[in-house]
């Protein structure tokens, strides 16, 4: 009888110890974007968020906590409870440009658990018309006659947009002053109200106004032409051959995240991406759905990617402003 309580006490363990799991999601997921409303990241998360909660049969929530270049959001969601209702959306910034822009940022990558690769697209370069720069070899020949005076806008210091600022400035033996704001939407207005001149924008924060002439695009940054956005020359048409840059959005979880909430959360988002909605949602907006084979592919991933984005930071010389 001792045996068979003993027995019978092991298997409830097993059954309340799996109960979360098997119970999630139990309640609304958040979904925190480190950026304002209207840049990529916001975009990307609602496009992705709807369907994301038909697969798991929940709400999700958009969260947006800007600031200090998509830090506060990585940080805060690092911290959270690791019980599968606090979702992060991310790009290199959160996960490589940060931590090595700032040895004390309040968290590490490995503070963050990968579920999956969202979206993969280029950066695009727009001006305001009003500069009469027409092309990347004109913006190249106005920042060379007058250093310093043309401002470029980006998402916030150590966000991609940022670093393809850096990189363009140091390829191109140019002087730019970077403006940094708290999303890519801010940064994009900056340009269109002509308080600054340029912007090194993600596509869905851009191509709107593009398309309908208020801002003018001279390249995206991919070294060639791309069909996510085929009118506009690449890098090495534009007249900067050595220039390549693109960027990702993907999901982590705080560490310390239950695999089998992973593996939910993972197999939603899959779904979510299959969706001829979403692609087409995207695929407007100059970017593509970019799913990973696994969170250990992504986490894969992570660690090779990580090595471009250190590289960069490391010899541009980028800093915190």
């Amino acid at each position: 009888m001792r045996t068979l309580a003993l027995v019978a006490a092991l298997a409830l363990a097993g059954l309340s110890a799996n109960a979360p799991a098997q119970s999630y999601p139990a309640k609304p997921v958040r979904l925190v974007v480190g950026f304002a409303p209207g840049g990529a990241a916001d975009y990307v998360a609602r496009a992705v968020g709807e369907h994301l909660g038909r697969a798991l049969g929940q709400g999700v929530v958009v969260e947006n906590r800007a600031g200090a270049g998509s830090s506060i959001a990585a940080d805060y969601v690092s911290k959270s409870a690791p019980d599968g209702y606090t979702v992060l959306i991310a790009s290199p910034s959160s996960i490589s440009v940060n931590p090595a822009l700032n040895p004390k940022i309040g968290y590490s990558p490995r503070d963050l658990a990968p579920i999956t690769k969202v979206s993969s697209s280029p950066l695009v370069i727009a001006v305001n018309p009003g500069t009469g720069v027409g092309s990347i070899r004109e913006l190249i020949a106005a920042a060379k006659n007058a250093p310093g005076r043309l401002n470029y806008a980006t998402s916030g210091n150590g966000s991609a947009p940022h670093l393809a600022g850096v990189l363009f400035t140091r390829l191109a033996g140019v002087d730019m002053m970077h403006v940094p704001f708290k999303g890519g939407g801010p940064a994009v207005q900056s340009v269109l109200a002509g308080d600054t001149q340029v912007t090194f924008a993600t596509p869905p924060s851009v191509l709107p106004l593009v398309q309908a002439g208020r801002l003018r695009a001279l390249a995206v940054t991919s070294r060639q032409r791309t069909p996510l956005v085929p009118e506009l020359p690449g890098m090495e048409e534009a007249g900067l051959a050595d220039y390549e840059m693109s960027f990702w959005y993907g999901f982590f979880v705080p560490a310390g995240t239950r695999p089998e909430i992973v593996r939910k959360l993972f197999d939603a988002t899959a779904s979510a991406l299959q969706q001829p909605e979403v692609k087409q949602a995207l695929a407007r907006e100059g970017t593509e759905t970019a799913a990973s084979r696994s969170p250990e592919a992504f986490a894969a991933f992570l660690a090779e990617d990580a090595k471009f984005w250190v590289r960069l930071v490391k010899e541009s010389g980028a800093k915190l402003d």
